[in-house]
């Protein structure tokens, strides 16, 4: 659950010796996680990091190979990321997809901007992904 990873990295963050916490976690369509805002907004006071992908992360996995435009909810994602890469179940090759993340930043970052101009807010900014910042942090 995102509220109780935030918290965990709240607590974590308390450590001198950690310099940077981010929580990963998906929304999760149509039915949110329960206490999701309070997660984000706790996160948010607390300097944790986020990569929350809407509805699920198999939307970044599918950031990979194309562009996603559409609203769906999280079994359709899911169905549509397995189709893409074959996998039968949750793991994933990660040979497949680690020369392709700047692309799937790419594409997430167009998602973004694409809601921002339309005026669409978490958690209704569906789809997407924060996954590029934390690429980012890892980058850097």
């Amino acid at each position: 659950m995102p509220l109780t990873l935030v918290r965990r990295a709240v607590e974590r963050k308390k450590d001198p010796e950690v310099d940077e916490c981010w929580c990963v976690f998906d929304v999760e369509w149509p039915k949110n996680h329960p206490n999701l805002t309070e997660a984000v907004d706790l996160a948010r006071a607390h300097d944790i990091g986020l990569a929350v992908s809407n509805p699920c992360f198999e939307l970044w996995l599918i950031l990979h190979h194309q562009d996603y435009n559409r609203s769906a909810d999280t079994a359709a994602v899911e169905r549509k990321s397995r189709l893409l890469d074959g996998r039968p179940g949750k793991s994933i090759d990660a040979e497949l997809y680690i020369p392709r993340r700047k692309d799937a930043a790419r594409r997430a970052l167009a998602l973004a901007t694409r809601h921002e101009k339309n005026g669409t807010v978490f958690p209704r900014d569906n789809p997407s992904s924060s996954m590029p910042a934390l690429l980012t942090a890892l980058e850097a």
